[in-house]
């Protein structure tokens, strides 16, 4: 059944802004409602056609309120990240992503109207380690990289989005969990690291990488929001990239470090470039993690139209281009 009013989350950010637009676009959507605590960018603002952008906190309970004089049946929640490309403070990243999503849900499960919720995650709830899977599938157990990171608050966020529909089974639930999505405009922590003059990486170590070109990151969750398709997807391009790959098809030069000076390394990032390399990233790019993709083809229905290598080579050779 196609949605008539959508709630999207998270607007000020590249994927919520880009997708408020589209929706905005449809004229199968009767109204689409952004929000954020800050409004999207220009682009986005012009753009915005059936779409209308107000601005308020998912933590207030004024979420509740809008959502239900609104009469929204369909909440997409694009608005927690796993890997931020500035420095912010870890503790506003957390209340962000797991507080909010908390008070969000909280919100859908006491609205009559809501019959739909589309969550953006992470395929970082998988973790990275030595014992890690050589490839996940969604019925893998979650293991988030380190105790206090990124990651452990995906699983966090994915604990209270499996609350939410045991508690509301009439609501079609659908979890994306993305690779590290890319384009040429998109700012990434991974685009800043791989724009370093000199790129380090762990001595001994050659992480497996999977990319996810915005364009299809922006099309299953449309198809989410047209279509009823509940469970929980994989989401990223075919094939991989090793981190040395990687670094190579980005015209840069690795630098292998001990892998005992890569914390006080990425300290050091964080405070004289505005690059957050947190402990789970460096983990990531160590370790490596692939994920399956057969749920989102067979049963979702989407074959990613940009392979691994594909989105990447866009994302670093149209960044060059606009440089």
């Amino acid at each position: 059944m196609p949605s008539h009013v959508v709630l999207v989350t998270g607007v000020s950010g590249a994927l919520g802004g880009r997708l408020l637009s589209r929706l905005g676009a449809r004229s199968d959507v009767e109204r689409v409602v952004g929000v954020d605590t800050a409004p999207p960018d220009s682009e986005v603002l012009r753009g915005l056609g059936r779409a209308e952008f107000v601005r308020v906190d998912i933590r207030n309970p004024l979420i509740a309120k809008i959502m239900t004089s609104a009469k929204v049946d369909t909440v997409v929640h694009a608005g927690a990240t796993c890997h931020p490309a500035g420095s912010g403070r870890r503790s506003a990243t957390k209340e962000a992503t797991v507080i909010g999503t908390m008070r969000l849900l909280a919100a859908c499960q006491g609205s009559p109207h809501v019959r739909k919720v589309v969550v953006a995650s992470t395929t970082a709830v998988y973790g990275a380690s030595a014992r890690s899977q050589a490839v996940f599938t969604e019925d893998a157990e979650l293991f988030p990289a380190t105790a206090t990171g990124e990651s452990k608050d995906a699983v966090e966020l994915e604990g209270y989005v499996r609350g939410f529909a045991r508690r509301r089974p009439d609501v079609d639930v659908t979890t994306f969990r993305f690779a590290d999505i890319v384009a040429p405009d998109l700012d990434t922590v991974l685009r800043r690291y791989l724009s370093l003059p000199l790129v380090p990486t762990g001595l001994g170590f050659d992480g497996r990488l999977q990319f996810l070109h915005v364009e299809d990151a922006l099309a299953v969750l449309e198809r989410a929001v047209a279509e009823d398709r509940p469970g929980v997807f994989n989401v990223a391009g075919d094939g991989v990239l090793l981190l040395s790959q990687a670094i190579r098809r980005a015209g840069r030069l690795g630098v292998a470090f001990p892998r005992a000076t890569l914390g006080p390394l990425a300290t050091a990032l964080r405070l004289t470039r505005r690059l957050h390399v947190s402990a789970d990233l460096v983990r990531q790019l160590n370790y490596g993690r692939v994920v399956d993709t057969s749920r989102l083809v067979h049963e979702f229905g989407y074959l990613p139209r940009w392979t691994t290598r594909e989105a990447f080579d866009d994302a670093v050779v149209g960044h060059r281009s606009t440089a």
